[in-house]
């Protein structure tokens, strides 16, 4: 067994340029492979992470203006909520829980704590914003229903905030930090693990916020989540409930699409889902394309393999070896180099993501990519059919050399 070795080892050096040739065909095919796979897998867990920042059932609503005309009114009125269309979320629609409002008090604004300070994007919102937006309290308390009907000047932070203005291993429970020279106690610390640019935010119970601001009555935006069984047609409902609730009591035409949009993330992920279906179609045949672009390089190269070596066999038949010998010979040699270049390239290619996911990705938040891997039990199968198919491109040639009469082999030019 030891001399075999040997000798398989003595003919892949003694034929290095067609070793060379065959290795790389096998390795290319399995690294392109695992490229391909973790590139889709990485598209798709990003989209789903974008889910992930928000609850299932969450229901999304923003004015915009009308472009129909109603009852009268002209088309491009402005459609504005207040606290009032809130209620009626509350109380009108059957299946509406969590309800909040959502409004941004300012992107840039200056926060301070003793000699630290930056700007931050401040939001006032309800207690339903926390389930709304899947966020989770870290430290202290969230804001609650007190919060609101006392207008205190209380705030949640985000982690980024926390780590920004605060001492490591301080504790910001109970701390005051300044708010455009407004004092604010800080109550709670929140993270948010689908969105790492809301970990700069700072959260303010709404009616301080417009109180504070000057805002009136106004919320920007209407987020609530919706009850029952988590499927689109449930989600539709919703939706379909939600415009033609707040169409009446705003006077616009429930079919004006323009004049509110209602996003539910439940009714994307279908179409994110059918999307990545396709994604993936697209990505098994280009990984199937190149694993037979492999498979017909190996067959090639062991074609001129063997031809190359008739005379070979001829002596090998001639000195007393038999047709079984012979074949076997070709047969581990394929298998053998097939193997470890197929190897070589899914090494190769878990190499390449591990450094993506080490050292590119995880220095810098990136929306579009995230967690490129791949299956390994999919790449060790599509690798053992490279090795297979190797083999049998060395196995049926082999097998018709051995056969030729070994004084016609001796007279192969």
């Amino acid at each position: 067994m030891l001399d075999r070795c040997y000798e398989i080892l003595d003919t892949l050096w003694r034929h290095k340029l067609r070793t060379a040739l065959t290795a790389l065909s096998v390795a290319w095919g399995i690294l392109m492979l695992v490229i391909l796979l973790a590139a889709g897998n990485g598209l798709k867990n990003a989209q789903m992470a974008n889910f992930a920042d928000d609850a299932p059932n969450a229901v999304f609503v923003f004015p915009g203006k009308t472009t129909m005309p109603h009852k009268g009114y002209r088309v491009g009125r402005q459609v504005k909520f207040d606290d009032d269309d809130l209620a009626a979320v509350d109380t009108e629609l059957p299946n509406s829980s969590n309800e909040t409002g959502r409004t941004w008090v300012g992107s840039e604004n200056t926060v301070r704590y003793g000699a630290k300070y930056s700007a931050y994007t401040v939001m006032a919102v309800h207690p339903g914003y926390k389930i709304v937006e899947n966020t989770l309290v870290v430290a202290g308390r969230y804001i609650n229903d007190l919060d609101i009907q006392q207008r205190r000047k209380v705030c949640v932070i985000g982690v980024d905030v926390v780590e920004e203005l605060f001492a490591e291993g301080q504790d910001p429970v109970g701390e005051m930090i300044d708010i455009n020279r407004t004092l604010y106690k800080v109550v709670g610390v929140f993270l948010d693990e689908g969105s790492e640019r809301m970990n700069r935010n700072i959260l303010m119970p709404m009616s301080t916020a417009q109180l504070a601001y000057s805002l009136g009555r106004d919320q920007r935006q209407l987020l609530f989540t919706f009850d029952g069984p988590l499927t689109v047609e449930n989600a539709q409902q919703s939706e379909d409930a939600t415009r033609q609730l707040l169409a009446q009591r705003k006077d616009f035409a429930d079919g004006d699409e323009r004049a509110l949009r209602v996003n539910v993330p439940l009714e994307r992920l279908k179409d994110i889902q059918a999307l990545f279906g396709g994604i993936n179609i697209f990505i098994w045949i280009m990984g199937i394309g190149t694993i037979i672009a492999g498979i017909v390089g190996v067959s090639n190269i062991m074609l001129i393999s063997v031809r190359e070596r008739t005379k070979e066999f001829g002596i090998r038949k001639a000195l007393g070896a038999t047709p079984f010998s012979i074949v076997s010979q070709v047969v581990l040699e394929a298998l053998v180099l097939t193997s470890v270049a197929g190897y070589l390239g899914l090494l190769v290619g878990v190499g390449l993501l591990e450094f993506v996911n080490t050292r590119l990705l995880s220095e810098q938040t990136n929306e579009y990519i995230r967690d490129p891997s791949v299956d390994l039990g999919v790449v060790v199968m599509a690798s053992l059919l490279l090795v297979a198919a190797g083999v049998l491109a060395g196995y049926f040639p082999a097998r018709g050399a051995a056969r030729v009469d070994p004084v016609v082999a001796l007279r192969d030019e």
